[in-house]
C-alpha cells in the first residue's frame, strides 16, 4: 500500500504541469494550423494579392474599352476607329493591309 500511496502522490505533483503543458500545446497548434491560424492568415493574404492584381488588370481593361466606347460616340466619331470596326464586322480589309489573327487570351 505504500507504493501505491507514493505513486499517487507523485501523479498530484506531475498531473497539474502535465496537464498545462497539454493545454498549451492544444492552444499552440491552432494558433499556427486552426481556421483562424497563422497560415489561415497567410493564404487570405494571399487570396488578397491575386484579387488586387486581378482587379488592376480589370480597370485597365475598363479603362481601355471606356476609351474605345467614347472614339465610337456619334458626336466625337473618330475615322479610323470606324474603319476598323466596320473591317472587323464586315471581315473586309484593302489590298494593301495586312491581317494578323490573335488569339483570345486563355484560349487554347
Amino acid at each position: 500500500m505504500a507504493v501505491l500511496r507514493e505513486i499517487r502522490a507523485k501523479a498530484r505533483q506531475i498531473l497539474p504541469p502535465v496537464l498545462a503543458v497539454c493545454v498549451m500545446g492544444y492552444f499552440a497548434y491552432h494558433s499556427i494550423q486552426g481556421d483562424r491560424g497563422y497560415r489561415a492568415l497567410l493564404r487570405v493574404e494571399q487570396d488578397l494579392a491575386e484579387a488586387r492584381v486581378t482587379e488592376a488588370q480589370l480597370r485597365a481593361e475598363r479603362v481601355r474599352l471606356e476609351r474605345d466606347v467614347k472614339l465610337l460616340d456619334r458626336n466625337a466619331l473618330d475615322p479610323d476607329m470606324l474603319g476598323e470596326r466596320a473591317r472587323m464586322l464586315l471581315n473586309y480589309g484593302l489590298e494593301d493591309e495586312y491581317t494578323i489573327v490573335l488569339e483570345a487570351p486563355g484560349v487554347q
